[in-house]
């Protein structure tokens, strides 16, 4: 399965893969993590149940700190 994360390609196996997943890959922890699927934003709530398919542009957005 291809999907686009922040702009990049992305090949995923398995079928099956959810948002909870591929953010806690990508941001290292869901903990400050946002994600926004084809341009609609997924409450955190749906991340465990939300079943990644093929062709899907994902944007996931980790809070930092600073000053």
């Amino acid at each position: 399965m291809s999907i686009s994360v922040n702009g990049t390609g992305r090949d995923l196996a398995p079928a099956g893969s959810t948002l909870a997943d591929l953010i806690a890959e990508v941001a290292g922890s869901l903990r400050g993590s946002a994600a926004v699927v084809d341009g609609e934003v997924v409450p955190r709530s749906e991340w465990e149940r939300f079943e990644l398919r093929d062709g899907q542009h994902i944007e996931v957005i980790k809070a930092t700190q600073g000053g």
